[in-house]
């Protein structure tokens, strides 16, 4: 077994005591959605597409810069040669392989290969019963294929002008992005460089004059089982793929690099390996390893995906009585599976003829010693030029037009759906809860919210003015407002979750938004607290942060407040305290927001990572101004704001949309006469 899960596994034990019983973990036991239609599979493969991309900080996609590839040092064998390769993925980042090519055959063109490697201790290099990727590519090129084995970060070829040169390609590997959660804000992970680096090494691949650009593939086993299955997922240049002993229901990856945040909050591997179908697959299992059970869970699971396509032919998932592995038994599948579909020859066993690796001296592009060429970056250049990108890309979405909105919009969209792990459209929201208090001024209740599909609900308190005047009538206030302050003291909390009836009263803002005749929904109760590893990425992988649970809890209260009633609400939502910064994220679900910004210095990003506040890739979807943006031209109020706060973005959209007005900014904290007087002043535009 690779040397990478016992380390991540052994880091697992010693922070189970801070996670919380629900928390999911890289070994939760998952499912597979009910997916009915074609429709909704290609929907839904839309959406895991989108994910992997905004959590490997490829969204906007980096412009692809020139490869400089360099193809040297050549050796012919019977029936195949063998080249060094280097080539740039990012400028000043080299990526590193071996190229193996076809003799005898003609010019081509043939179908091209690529193979990431495991968490073996040689990775690319690595030649033993249990794996070796020089077996492979030797025999795909004598089958009549190209076949490029590449790195993984840190692996042999594959690293920094800083790394140490007596460190462990293991050690190398783990390094990279792994000491700051200041990281993850800008969507700098190792991951997110392997997933880089293997598109680009498909166009290295694609580039080669004698590789046929409809016959492109991938295969790879355990970590590079997991590239395999990322690259299909969101590249539409492959023609077929061969995951080896990664598609799990119960393991989804043990190491940094088949994590990052966000990636597996909602999806699966099961359900990432599902998302190129129709496209033809091979899963190869073993019976020792996570993968055990592909013949009764994950194989007919994803075998259903490829039915509702009609293309069940197209998928094919084979278990073995081996450990962790891409042996000979193994990879004589795949050679029969490839042939197959990139060779269209007859199905029927292909077996693996002798080969002869050559010695590791002979494979290194850069062998020990000698040095990467003079731009190489270091490792901490490298992670200052991914945010330096990060910052150019989105610098040049500033929307000054409204054709430049246009853009924008389309870009942070999906961005901020995706980066904030939210439903939208909001999923459908029921609500329940008859207890009710009256007045002579206003009746109280405490409708309970769920979402479609989900069991927990979100608990509101919902003041409603007896005689409301006409012309407060269809708009409701949200008041976000942790502290509970606006219904009183929040320690007499029963144990059903509710606020005693009898010790509920509107107060401060809520009682001036009721006096005045709006119905006022307080939400007060946000979940629980953030976990204390809510930083770690083997948390963030799989669950949201606070934040990102409450901006989700705050756009499902702003549906449901549409819908309380008969008639369709206009939504006022006003945040204070921790819940300030949330409003601005969710304001697209609003038709109009004001939001205590506490004075927090937005520009910082240290203050991002208060518990209340982290959020992986909040930079990447231009911290808070993505959102309201998306919001504009809705009317917005932002008061207590740190004079580093400029929102410059959000500025700019307004000012294309000829909406200056309804963009309103105060440095001082407003008082709540003067926050209940800005709403009573608004005009709203009619609920859409």
């Amino acid at each position: 077994m690779p040397v990478c899960r016992f380390s991540i596994f052994l880091i697992g034990l010693a922070l189970a005591p801070l996670v919380h019983a629900e928390v999911q973990t890289l070994d939760t036991s998952r499912t597979f959605p009910p997916i009915a239609t074609e429709a909704r599979w290609r929907d839904r493969s839309h959406v895991i597409r989108e994910q992997i991309l905004v959590s490997a900080g490829l969204w906007p996609m980096p412009e692809k810069t020139p490869l400089q590839s360099r193809v040297f040092d050549k050796v012919e064998r019977d029936g195949y040669s063998v080249e060094k390769v280097y080539f740039q993925s990012y400028p000043g980042f080299y990526v590193g392989g071996n190229l193996y090519r076809p003799l005898g055959r003609g010019p081509g063109p043939f179908p091209a290969i690529l193979n990431p490697h495991g968490h073996w201790e040689h990775g690319r290099l690595e030649d033993t019963d249990h794996c070796s990727s020089a077996a492979r590519c030797i025999n795909f090129a004598k089958q009549g294929m190209i076949a490029f084995a590449y790195d993984m970060v840190g692996y042999n070829d594959t690293h920094f002008a800083d790394a140490p040169p007596t460190a462990t390609f293991a050690d190398l590997h783990h390094r990279f992005a792994s000491n700051s959660p200041v990281d993850a804000l800008w969507s700098v992970s190792l991951m997110g460089l392997q997933t880089w680096d293997s598109i680009r090494a498909l166009d290295f691949l694609e580039s080669l004059p004698d590789a046929d650009k409809t016959r492109l593939a991938v295969t790879g086993e355990s970590g590079g089982g997991t590239q395999t299955m990322i690259l299909g997922a969101i590249d539409d240049r492959l023609a077929a793929q061969a995951p080896i002993v990664m598609v799990s229901h119960t393991m989804q990856g043990g190491c940094m690099c088949e994590n990052m945040p966000g990636l597996r909050v909602e999806f699966s591997n099961m359900e990432i390996a599902a998302a190129p179908a129709p496209r033809p697959q091979i899963l190869v299992s073993d019976t020792q390893d996570w993968t055990k059970t592909t013949m009764e869970m994950e194989g007919p699971a994803i075998a259903g995906i490829y039915q509702l396509f009609q293309a069940p032919q197209n998928l094919r998932y084979v278990r073995y009585d081996f450990p962790h592995n891409y042996n000979q038994t193994s990879r004589e599948a795949v050679y029969q599976w490839f042939n197959r579909w990139l060779l269209h020859q007859p199905d029927r066993p292909v077996h693996e003829g002798a080969y002869h690796k050559e010695p590791d001296q002979a494979l290194r592009a850069f062998p020990p010693g000698e040095k990467l060429p003079a731009n190489a970056l270091s490792q901490e250049g490298m992670v200052q030029s991914l945010m330096a990108s990060h910052r150019e890309r989105l610098e040049a979405l500033n929307p000054v037009s409204q054709i430049a909105l246009v853009k924008y919009t389309a870009i942070m969209q999906p961005a901020w759906e995706r980066t904030l792990q939210l439903d939208w459209p909001p999923a459908t929201v029921q609500t329940s809860g008859d207890i009710r208090q009256q007045t002579a001024e206003y009746v109280c209740d405490q409708p309970k919210i769920a979402r479609a599909g989900e069991d927990s609900a979100i608990k509101v308190t919902r003041f409603s003015p007896r005689k409301p005047p006409l012309n407060r009538r269809g708009t409701v206030i949200v008041l976000a407002d942790p502290s509970g302050a606006a219904i009183g003291n929040v320690m007499h909390i029963e144990s059903s979750g509710t606020y005693p009836l009898e010790a509920t009263a509107p107060h401060g803002l809520a009682r001036k938004f009721l006096d005045q005749g709006f119905t006022v929904i307080v939400a007060a109760d946000f979940g629980t607290p953030a976990s204390a590893d809510q930083t770690s990425l083997f948390f963030t992988t799989y669950n949201r942060t606070r934040l990102q649970q409450s901006v989700r809890e705050l756009v499902s209260i702003c549906e449901a407040a549409r819908k309380l009633d008969s008639h369709r609400s206009r939504v006022v939502l006003c945040g204070s305290g921790a819940a300030g910064l949330w409003s601005l994220l969710a304001a697209p679900a609003a038709d109009a927001v004001m939001a205590d910004c506490s004075q927090t210095d937005t520009a910082d990003d240290t203050a991002l990572l208060g518990p209340d506040l982290f959020c992986p890739g909040l930079r990447n979807i231009d911290t808070f101004d993505g959102a309201l943006v998306l919001a504009a031209p809705h009317p917005l109020l932002l008061h207590n704001v740190n004079p580093r706060s400029s929102f410059a973005h959000a500025r700019s959209a307004y000012a294309a949309l000829r909406a200056e007005k309804s963009f309103r900014l105060e440095s001082n904290r407003l008082s709540d006469e003067d926050l209940a007087s800005w709403v009573a002043g608004t005009k709203l535009s009619a609920a859409q």
